[in-house]
């Protein structure tokens, strides 16, 4: 069952659910730049034991993990998409994590496509906008 708010964002339980159960994460637009967002969120992820699997045609190697130039050069499956792409480069992301089979999709902060999002839902994924995947965790161990 997927459960959102009246904004289309998933609501608290679903968040919980999807940072519980998603450990193996493809991060599309992660950069080996440590100075950017997306590499420190990928390595907070990566510390706390899930598999991170690179997705950026400019990389080769991110954080000791080969690079995949897109989602359908993914081997294996994949549990959530993280979304480090601008917001009008999200629909074509979304086609492709449904392609795959994911579970989840989680845009990061600033980021929000309502297209792409109501997609993902049609396809019975969990959705996730605007929200930092970091943020959420570490709010989460704080409070046990």
């Amino acid at each position: 069952m997927v459960l959102f708010n009246p904004m289309g964002f998933a609501d608290e339980v679903a968040i919980t659910r999807i940072l519980k159960e998603c450990h193996t994460i493809a991060v599309v637009g992660l950069s080996s730049n440590p100075a950017r967002p997306s590499y420190h969120v990928a390595a907070f992820m990566q510390s706390h034991g899930h598999r991170i699997i690179p997705v950026n045609p400019n990389e080769t190697n991110v954080l000791g993990e080969t690079a995949y130039p897109s989602l359908g050069a993914v081997p294996g499956p994949i549990d959530l998409v993280n979304i480090f792409r601008k917001s009008e480069d999200v629909l074509p992301i979304v086609e492709e994590a449904i392609a795959h089979g994911v579970k989840a999709i989680w845009m990061q902060e600033g980021i929000s496509n309502e297209q792409a999002a109501v997609r993902a839902r049609e396809s019975g994924l969990f959705v996730v906008m605007d929200r930092c995947w970091l943020k959420e965790q570490a709010a989460r161990s704080h409070r046990g």
